[in-house]
């Protein structure tokens, strides 16, 4: 693996002389998001020639939209799926050890206000930690009423009786999928954001390539592969359309984020409420010097790249904060506001009715053709995900099961791991170079290290963004290099043009400055206003 102290560049117009039409490749993946850069990783870390495409941005859709948790699943565990909840625990620690300086252990407190609930709830966190066994992150302990408001001096003292404390991870989505997307090319994988799969090719009726367009060029291109895997999430039954299925295998359900300042809850433990009016669980998580209110869980029928927020999702979250806070967020209050789609595996004859219901695990299926289709699952679980999927395939002998000896991906750090002895900043705190983890010094030693756009985005890193991390647009950055977009649209809007600026010096691409502005709309909440 090349030093972390020279990464590689990602000069678009390098990667694409890097395809070689005439080339076989072992593996050739469609989606960039969790799933597919997870497959990537194992796959290039085994020594298979690997290819990925992704018709939008890295990590654009549901993988940068999560709640920033790493987790086993509490809910899960109330619903009986031991095996996921197991399963998950252990990826959890993997993954921490993994990406210390963008996965860390946090604190959790339910609050309890009958007299029932700290019992209840303690019972079943204590079987969540006897689950963990030895990938434990701490004991789950009782709180009496003034430990409780000492954790969470913002909750609603109210009836307050006491608490439960437990732990698990919380994590920055979108920077751990570009983690995995460098990992995956330090080991030998061609990876290329804006390149849409248009066309599976066949030979003898199976499935041996792909046709794809450059998405900012509009050059087309071609690729052979003894595999394809499309790893597209909720879109995933798009793909499999072309390859002659007829039954959908997706039930997509949305999930809201509101972020508002850190004073609703100041402080590095977060609040979960396990059982809200409706049956959901909410979240009020610390993160990047701001707090996520989250999440709902709503079924869609439409599978938009950005998915708009209920009316009634948002009444749902600041009603329920304001049952638990003793200031209750106002509409004014919210800073940005984000949703998702997650990839729920639909049960044949399923009436799509309630998601709640549906499964978080994943699937991993073959077809007739050779086309190796995964969705479900979720972020916590995408090393394992990985690892089935490079199963099937040598299962369905798509690829030879001498591959299966050398997987590693367990025990290796991912770009950016610390390597030194020194804690990394808790990612409750504000962004900054820390984030950059082991890399810190490559960002400082860029043009502009002392030019700062706003407090956590100098210039530098909008220039590291563009030259090791594959940014091409304004989007790219402020939503997912830095997250300013999904911390503060308003602010992001306004440091817009100038990182535009950087970018065209940079790569000599439009940066899509325009239709960044028109995005920030959607990420915006005026007072009084109602959602399109």
């Amino acid at each position: 693996m090349p030093s972390l102290a020279q990464p590689l560049r990602t000069r678009r117009e390098e990667l694409l002389a890097r395809l070689d039409p005439h080339t076989v490749y072992d593996l050739a993946i469609v989606g960039g998001g969790a799933t597919g850069l997870g497959v990537a990783l194992d796959a290039a870390s085994r020594g298979l020639r690997v290819v990925l495409v992704e018709a939008n941005d890295f990590a654009k859709g549901t993988s940068s939209r999560s709640t920033k948790l790493v987790h086993g699943g509490v809910r899960y565990l109330a619903q009986g799926n031991i095996a996921l909840v197991r399963e998950a625990l252990h990826e959890r620690t993997t993954l921490l050890r993994n990406a210390p300086h963008i996965a860390q252990r946090l604190p959790f407190v339910v609050p309890a206000y009958r007299w029932w609930e700290s019992a209840f709830y303690g019972i079943g966190l204590k079987m969540y930690d006897a689950l963990a066994g030895a990938s434990g992150l701490g004991p789950t302990h009782f709180l009496s009423r003034q430990a409780t408001l000492a954790c969470l001096p913002s909750v609603q003292p109210n009836h307050l009786r006491g608490g439960v404390q437990y732990w698990d991870g919380q994590f920055n989505d979108s920077k751990l999928a570009l983690a995995l997307a460098r990992t995956a090319a330090a080991q030998g994988a061609v990876l290329l954001n804006y390149m849409k799969a248009s066309q599976l090719c066949y030979t003898d009726g199976r499935v041996s390539g792909l046709l794809f367009e450059d998405m900012l060029s509009g050059q087309s291109h071609a690729l052979q592969a003894r595999c394809v895997v499309n790893a597209t999430g909720v879109w995933v039954d798009a793909l499999r359309e072309q390859d002659g299925s007829i039954e959908p295998m997706v039930a997509p359900s949305q999930g809201v984020h509101i972020v508002v300042d850190a004073h609703f809850l100041p402080g590095h433990t977060a609040l979960m409420i396990p059982k809200t009016a409706d049956g959901r669980v909410l979240f009020a998580v610390p993160w990047l010097g701001k707090v996520i209110l989250g999440t709902t869980d709503t079924p869609r029928n439409d599978l938009a790249t950005e998915p708009l927020a209920f009316e009634a999702e948002i009444d749902f979250i600041l009603s329920e904060a304001a049952r638990y806070l003793q200031k209750a967020p106002q509409r004014s209050d919210v800073q940005s506001i984000w949703v998702g789609l997650r990839p729920l595996v639909k049960p044949p004859q399923d009436d799509g009715d309630n998601t709640k219901a549906l499964s978080r695990e994943h699937i991993v299926l073959v077809s007739r053709s050779g086309l190796v289709t995964v969705t479900g699952g979720k972020w916590t679980t995408y090393r394992a995900m990985a690892e089935d999927v490079l199963q099937k395939c040598v299962d369905s002998g798509l690829l030879s099961a001498s591959i299966l000896k050398s997987g590693h991906t367990d025990q290796l750090p991912l770009v950016g791991a610390q390597t030194t002895a020194l804690p990394p900043r808790p990612l409750c705190d504000p962004e900054g170079v820390h984030s950059y983890g082991s890399e810190q010094a490559i960002v400082q030693a860029l043009p502009g290290h002392d030019v700062w756009l706003s407090e956590g985005l100098s210039e530098a890193m909008v220039r590291f963004a563009a030259r090791y991390e594959y940014a091409v647009h304004v989007e790219d950055v402020l939503a997912r290099r830095s997250r300013m977009l999904f911390l503060d649209a308003r602010q992001a809007a306004l440091l817009a043009p100038r990182v535009a600026q950087v970018l065209q010096e940079e790569t000599g691409l439009d940066p899509a400055l325009d239709s960044f502005m028109q995005l920030v709309t959607q990420y915006t909440l005026p007072e009084g206003a109602e959602p399109t």
